[in-house]
């Protein structure tokens, strides 16, 4: 099985994949994907998350970020942690999860938005593709101040 596999998994661009719950399986083969880092969103108390998940990565020579997003209070130092995380490996082949990708959307959408890589349209599209904001006031709340209004 390939990280492409995952849950919810995206192609952002040639240099960035995203996605929900991985599972052990498809992050063992990252390396042989080409991958050489994986940013993790996902609080490690979670039901869905990967035990070992950071050996598992390391063992393969791949770097390992791990930012964990409380879903019920998401930041904006967490968002602005995850894009520092993104802009510092951008050269490098990253997968980026959490449980459903929808942490993961919300903050590239809020930074392809501030970067103008994306219309607010467009942003808004690539989350309303997973999930709905309007469903959770607290993101709702975040993704405003990022500049997307639901």
């Amino acid at each position: 099985m390939t990280i492409a596999n995952s849950y919810n998994f995206r192609e952002i661009t040639p240099t960035l994949t995203s996605s929900g719950v991985v599972g052990a399986n498809r992050l063992k083969g990252l390396a042989e994907e080409g991958y050489e880092c994986v940013i993790n969103l996902l609080p490690d108390d979670s039901d869905y998350a990967v035990g070992n998940e950071q050996a598992t990565v390391e063992a393969q020579g791949l770097q390992y970020i791990y930012i964990p997003v409380d879903w019920n209070k998401p930041t904006l130092e967490n968002f602005h942690s995850t894009i520092a995380a993104l802009e510092e490996n951008s050269a490098i082949k990253t997968h980026i999860h959490c449980a459903a990708n929808w942490r993961v959307s919300g903050f590239y959408s809020g930074y392809a938005l501030s970067k103008a890589l994306w219309t607010e349209a467009q942003a808004k599209a690539h989350i309303q593709d997973l999930w709905q904001p309007t469903d959770f006031p607290q993101w709702q709340a975040l993704l405003s101040e990022l500049g997307l209004k639901f």
